[in-house]
């Protein structure tokens, strides 16, 4: 029988922009500590996304010391910090989707940054703690909450399924196109569509929807340069229902601390 054990964790503290990798984490309600916890608006209050802004690619995100640091890649010296904590004024209506939830402006200075390097007007907003931004009920089980993720707490991808795609492609890419929360190795090929329930420790996960596709997998992360791949690609054979699959959403029960090397303990398949 095949044994899956966790190979990365990845948290994306500022959604759309670079991840953080670590060697454990902590996961909370809404997910793992700081994942996607900040977003940019428009001055609508929209969600800014790569999916529009491949510029986005480029800015990398490093946690240390009770702040986070935004750093644009093609110049080291073009970066900004803010503490974990910083937040300004009155709570924002913002837009994810379909959602509407609530955010502080972390401050002027840091929106006047990001304005600066997007050539556009924008505000970074961090969710406030008491928000309560549910996942949809279509795929809930106990009225779970999410960040500013798109729409679940956490998302998972084997290993395999990416060696299986890159066999498919000219040119191999890297996991981070996907942005996982959870990669993992053992196993075939898309086997995440087959689990159920598994446990990672004592805190127990259920995969309740497979991850439809974007073009945000099409921009390299290094060059934030669009392309055709891999949705081209993955379209050829994992097309579902008029939607391209690959990985699976998550939604979670318990809190601790889950670190990288522990075995995913499969309790429940499809």
């Amino acid at each position: 029988m095949n044994k899956f054990y966790l190979s990365e964790i990845n948290i994306y503290p500022i959604k759309s922009l670079g991840g953080i990798s670590l060697k454990e984490a902590k996961i909370e309600e809404r997910g793992l500590q700081y994942d996607r916890r900040w977003m940019l608006i428009d001055e609508q209050g929209t969600f800014i996304t790569q999916r529009k802004h491949f510029e986005l690619a480029l800015l990398e995100v490093s946690l240390k010391d009770n702040e986070l640091t935004v750093t644009f890649k093609k110049n080291k010296e073009q970066k900004v910090s803010f503490s974990l904590e910083e937040s300004i004024g009155e709570s924002i209506a913002v837009t994810i989707w379909d959602d509407i939830s609530n955010g502080f402006e972390v401050s002027k200075k840091v929106s006047d940054w990001f304005s600066d390097y997007m050539k556009m007007k924008v505000k970074l907003v961090k969710m406030s703690s008491e928000e309560k931004r549910l996942v949809d009920e279509r795929y809930a089980l106990d009225n779970e909450i999410v960040s500013f993720a798109d729409g679940y707490p956490c998302l998972i991808i084997g290993q395999s399924s990416l060696d299986g795609l890159n066999e498919k492609l000219a040119d191999p890419i890297e996991m981070n196109r996907f942005r996982p929360n959870f990669v993992f190795t053992g196993g075939t090929a898309h086997i995440e569509d087959s689990f159920s329930q598994f446990n990672l420790g004592n805190i127990a996960f259920s995969a309740v929807k497979p991850c439809a596709r974007c073009v945000l997998i099409t921009i390299d992360q290094q060059t934030g340069i669009k392309g055709h791949e891999p949705l081209k690609t993955l379209a050829s054979y994992r097309t579902k229902e008029k939607k391209v699959l690959f990985g699976q959403n998550l939604i979670h029960k318990g809190f601790g601390i889950i670190r990288i090397g522990e075995e995913l303990k499969i309790k429940e398949w499809r």
